[in-house]
């Protein structure tokens, strides 16, 4: 289902466009905002990597271990309410 989506252009632009009345100025701006929305969303993407990247270098720099300490043990004592 479609829907209608109206916008503001200066009067001049539609000027040249009625000069060009052999383009389908609706499938121009279809395919413009598809466009856009395909950038914007790997920009998004590659945004959302580099912050799990960043994240997981974080965590790991964060991380340490403790010598005669097993997070096994430590969560076998827990569930057992030992």
């Amino acid at each position: 289902m479609s829907v209608v989506v109206s916008f503001r252009i200066d009067r001049k632009v539609k000027e040249k466009m009625d000069e060009l009345r052999h383009i389908n100025w609706s499938e121009v701006v279809r395919r413009a905002i598809m466009e856009t929305i395909r950038r914007e969303e790997e920009r998004r993407r590659k945004k959302d990597l580099s912050k799990i990247k960043k994240a997981a270098l974080r965590s790991e720099r964060l991380s340490r271990r403790v010598e005669g300490w097993s997070s096994v043990e430590e969560i076998r004592k827990w569930r057992e309410g030992s």
